[in-house]
């Protein structure tokens, strides 16, 4: 299926946030992920489904001083 994914179009094979995570090689731990404007909580990753079109903000938390 086909996203906007931080502004850009991506075709991805993901049916939900916890799978386009895994999908982007990402750490669950240190992300931030927003669906159609409205921010989802890690406890939901599993169940929220991804739809042709959604857009889908990814902000990776880095460390530092």
């Amino acid at each position: 299926m086909n996203i906007l994914l931080n502004g850009d179009q991506k075709k991805v094979a993901a049916a939900t946030v916890s799978q386009l995570v895994l999908e982007l090689g990402l750490e669950k731990r240190m992300l931030a992920v927003e669906r159609n404007l409205e921010v989802v909580p890690k406890s939901e990753y599993e169940q929220t489904k991804l739809i042709e079109g959604d857009r889908i903000e990814v902000v990776h938390m880095i460390g530092g001083g």
